[in-house]
């Protein structure tokens, strides 16, 4: 084993290889092998740290220094400066305090003080096709206990004592659910990790899964010990390619270790796992359907009773729980149902993953204890709004989810809360809006995601999400009345109470939580024609001030349609009939005399 004095960890999590990370490791490499320093200085790749808005990421060790959104064009600069003249290279330094460990360096970042990390715990630390760095790092610890020390029963007890919920959306206790498969008399059983992560904005599970996939595996065998289960299936949509990759090399990693397959750690305990790709349906999110596609047949949800716990895949006891309910389980597993327990709230344990995006400065992954205020998830972790905007709302849950208002900013966040104002935790989306957002819109964009992803089994769903859109997409294009607000709201309600499964019962969401906090938007879209937003094309006009426009033609040069014209001696005019409302013409204006109302 070779012993270097310095390690550098650069981020190859799916976003930061987009931003040329893998040139940026190779280029790394190259450089410090002309300066003579590849003996002296370790490079690794890492899987996502979260810092996305920084990416590509770099972190030098033992110092704690971090780089962000380091080029490959920075590469020979950066190791000159770094290691040959031994001084940070302060153009490209993250403002942060030298450490003396991983971790503790991290929590200088104003974007770790308030997070508290167990499912991240090894994302960005470790290599993550590494098995010996996830061992070193008390992985398989757990299921060594378990496998030597502990009952089926006694994991059951502890996991039912952590009070861990599920962190797919709908928020289950993990140890009643482990519970009934295991009651089950059944010599054929499975459990399914469920990372077909759908939602637009969610990339909780994918980063988990590039950057630490040993953690699920090792719960999955925790679990198959729990209830009885030999074999494990992990559901992933093929548009995650390097999660895949990735997980491939874990498996066969674990097998070469003894760590699954037959005869674990000489116990006599056998599991296995495979691998299933998705086609990307959002549907498949769903349980039952998710059991379907893996049979090879349409992903389609089925009615329920039986629960998958007692009759899912090939009709046998079946447990599916997703990636993030499965990477809380070897901690919870070391440390104590008790130790889970200080972190949270009563009723909801623990912590939960968001993936923060939209408009907002520090966008990326995210931990946060259960209860934490969502003001401090916005403000203090997130950074605020940029463009000193204002702070309007939040989508949590995804399409299956609600809006929050500003007014309600201080809320805590967990299960029931979120679902008393009419939104939900889902798996983890967070989307910020600021004040140039419509509201009206968003419940648009959302409906019209659902609307397609609809399996169309069941006809409130298949044909009511289209209806709802309809009314949606009338209104928006100005075309509205009183009377479609209402039809909306009758519909969504009656929608949400008579679907088939999960999709279609929480698709009406968007409508519902925009209607009952931003009414008033709705009705200035259909009594007004206007957008308090400015969003809505239809109901947005450009025009030129003509004591300010200066006549330089720059916007007439940029209008595609020659909408933009002007007399001689006149300031330009904006033909409204010819006018596509690109906005173009407002970019490129120099004087600020073109303005949207």
């Amino acid at each position: 084993m070779e012993f270097y004095n310095s390690q550098v960890l650069i981020c190859g999590g799916e976003g930061c290889n987009l931003l040329d990370s893998k040139k940026i490791i190779n280029l790394f490499k190259l450089e410090l092998k002309q300066f003579g320093l590849d003996r002296e200085v370790e490079v690794i790749k890492t899987g996502c740290l979260g810092l996305c808005n920084l990416g590509p990421v770099i972190i030098v060790y033992p110092e704690g220094i971090v780089y962000a959104n380091v080029k490959p064009s920075d590469v020979h600069e950066l190791v000159e400066e770094q290691f040959v003249n031994c001084k940070p290279l302060q153009r490209l330094k993250y403002t942060l305090k030298p450490g003396d460990g991983r971790i503790r360096s991290l929590d200088k970042v104003n974007m770790f003080k308030k997070q508290h990390r167990i499912v991240l715990k090894n994302c960005g630390i470790i290599n993550p096709e590494d098995i010996d760095e996830y061992i070193a790092l008390d992985g398989y610890k757990a299921l060594g206990k378990v496998l030597t020390t502990m009952s089926s029963q006694n994991v059951i007890d502890i996991i039912t004592e952590s009070g861990l919920r599920g962190r797919g959306g709908g928020g289950f206790p993990t140890g009643r659910k482990w519970s009934f498969a295991s009651a089950q008399n059944n010599e054929q059983k499975y459990i399914i990790c469920n990372a077909d992560e759908g939602d637009p904005g969610a990339f909780m599970d994918r980063s988990v899964l590039e950057g630490d996939p040993h953690t699920v595996l090792e719960a999955m065998a925790i679990g198959g010990y729990a209830i009885g289960a030999n074999k494990g299936f992990i559901y992933i949509r093929a548009e995650y390619p390097l999660a895949v990759e990735r997980l491939k090399l874990a498996i066969n990693q674990a097998k070469e270790y003894g760590l699954l397959g037959e005869n674990i750690l000489g116990t006599g305990f056998k599991f296995d796992i495979e691998l299933r790709l998705g086609a990307g349906a959002f549907v498949c999110g769903e349980e039952t359907a998710l059991i379907k596609s893996i049979e090879g047949k349409r992903g389609m949800p089925v009615t329920k009773p039986p629960f998958p716990a007692v009759s899912g895949l090939w009709g046998k006891p079946t447990i599916i729980n997703n990636v993030e309910t499965f990477a809380n389980i070897c901690s919870i597993i070391l440390k104590g149902a008790k130790w889970f327990r200080t972190i949270g709230t009563e009723k909801s344990p623990g912590t939960k993953v968001f993936a923060l995006g939209g408009k907002i400065r520090n966008a990326g992954l995210v931990e946060i204890p259960m209860g934490t205020p969502l003001r401090e998830v916005i403000f203090d972790i997130g950074g605020g709004i940029p463009n000193n905007k204002q702070f309007k709302a939040v989508q949590t849950g995804g399409p299956s989810g609600g809006c929050i208002p500003a007014r309600d900013i201080n809320i805590s966040i967990e299960y029931d809360t979120l679902i008393e104002i009419g939104s939900m935790m889902g798996s983890g989306g967070m989307i910020v809006m600021d004040e140039d957002n419509c509201m009206v819109d968003v419940a648009r964009f959302f409906l019209d995601f659902t609307k397609d992803e609809s399996c169309g089994k069941c006809t409130p769903c298949r044909i009511g999400t289209k209806r709802l859109l309809e009314l949606l997409e009338k209104i928006t294009n100005g075309k509205g009345s009183l009377e479609d607000i209402e039809k909306l709201q009758k519909l969504a309600i009656e929608v949400k109470n008579t679907a088939l499964c999960g999709l279609g019962q929480t698709a009406p969401n968007p409508i519902l939580s925009t209607l009952r906090y931003f009414k008033d938007e709705y009705i200035a879209h259909v009594v007004d024609k206007k957008c308090p937003a400015k969003a809505c094309k239809s109901l947005v006009k450009y025009h030129i001030r003509p004591e300010i426009c200066k006549r330089c033609g720059m916007c007439s040069k940029h209008c595609s349609v020659g909408a933009i014209t002007c007399k001689v001696g006149e300031p330009y005019k904006i033909d409204q009939d010819k006018c596509l409302k690109c906005g173009s013409c407002m970019q490129v204006c120099l004087f600020n005399a073109i303005v949207k109302e």
